[in-house]
């Protein structure tokens, strides 16, 4: 086998912890390091035997990994994100991109410009129901896909929301967890094309409470 990618995560919450997991359980990967300035990042890097930095010009130039794993707070992937690319260092980042267009296009034009590889973390597309659904779209068998509809729904524990950059700008039900299902509509139906809202009128009985 050939030597382990070396791969650090910057960010150790909930998300990071779940790539942390993954990379300590593929023989062809290797936890270089954790990057999150918190006490607990900190504690679960000596856990762990690996080495910690609270940001990402703190890592040692003989410590410096072959990919990072971006799985900060939505707000702050562009920043991390850039810091990846100018460094040279191929980088996944987590759903989404960015928090808006103009900072996903930048990352884009910086990756391309550098020849850095960019990814961003849109893991469900690899489901393998998902693969199937692609291969019987493209196949034909359902013939031209004219319309579909789709119903976003989901329950999420109270305590999801106590944490606070998820209630702030850049964050929310949208970008947090509907991404997931428009990229699919994206990766099985094809780019959107246009967008329309429209207001939902509360029923009489939920205006009276």
């Amino acid at each position: 086998m050939s030597k382990a990618i070396r791969l650090s995560v910057m960010g150790a919450g909930l998300i990071g912890k779940r790539h942390i997991e993954q990379i300590l359980a593929r023989p062809e990967a290797g936890l270089a390091s954790i990057i999150d300035p918190t006490s607990a990042a900190r504690e679960l890097a000596q856990s762990l035997n690996v080495a910690w930095y609270p940001f990402f010009q703190d890592i040692a130039p003989e410590d410096r990994p072959e990919g990072i794993i971006v799985a900060t707070p939505n707000q702050m992937h562009v920043a991390n994100g850039m810091e990846c690319i100018e460094a040279g260092l191929p980088v996944l980042i987590e759903k989404p991109i960015a928090d808006d267009l103009v900072g996903a296009e930048a990352l884009v034009d910086s990756a391309e410009r550098r020849g850095v590889p960019l990814l961003v973390g849109h893991h469900r597309r690899h489901d393998p129901i998902i693969q199937r659904a692609k291969e019987e779209i493209d196949s034909g068998r359902l013939g031209q896909i004219v319309s579909v509809h789709g119903m976003f729904w989901l329950i999420k524990p109270d305590d999801y929301f106590d944490v606070a950059w998820r209630r702030e700008k850049g964050a929310g039900p949208i970008l947090l967890n509907l991404i997931h299902d428009v990229d699919l509509l994206r990766y099985l139906c094809g780019e959107i094309v246009a967008v329309q809202a429209r207001p939902i009128q509360p029923s009489p009985q939920l205006r009276r409470r």
